[in-house]
């Protein structure tokens, strides 16, 4: 199966605010008043447990299909922690991403515990941004050309 490519264009509304397009869907990137934004959408950490959930989610159902049971529904809550001081430029001490994720998965459906927990090890080890968040994935950032300011 080949590669699939997925690309998003972003630009900054404010020094907070970024106005992000994902194929024909606008996703509004903020932060809350505390930390200098209007608190108009959810911050990029947020947008991180975000992605996960939804991927968790789309996961969980398409196992739960492929194992022969009927998902009903999924809840699905997940903490972060992260110590904002790198962020801030206040330390090197510690990473500036989260330092831990927990999932609380709670499915709704009616099969035995043992199901349930391959059921569960098959959603982690399949679902991308799991693996991009447990995993080191090669990130290449580059400068662009700086467009001059009006």
């Amino acid at each position: 199966m080949s590669d699939l490519k997925f690309n998003i264009k972003a630009e900054s509304a404010s020094p907070a605010k970024t106005m992000v397009k994902a194929r024909n869907f606008e996703i509004t990137v903020d932060e809350p008043k505390e930390l200098g934004g209007t608190d108009s959408a959810a911050n990029p950490v947020e947008y991180v447990l975000a992605a996960f959930a939804g991927c968790l989610n789309v996961m969980g159902h398409l196992v739960a299909k492929e194992m022969g049971f009927q998902l009903s529904g999924l809840k699905i809550d997940i903490t972060g922690s992260l110590n904002p001081a790198k962020l801030f430029g206040k330390s090197d001490d510690e990473r500036a991403g989260y330092k831990t994720i927990t999932v609380q998965i709670t499915p709704e459906c009616n099969v035995d515990k043992e199901t349930l927990q391959q059921w569960m090890h098959t959603v982690e080890e399949r679902c991308p941004v799991s693996d991009n968040l447990q995993n080191i994935t090669p990130v290449e950032v580059q400068l662009g050309t700086p467009a001059m300011a009006n």
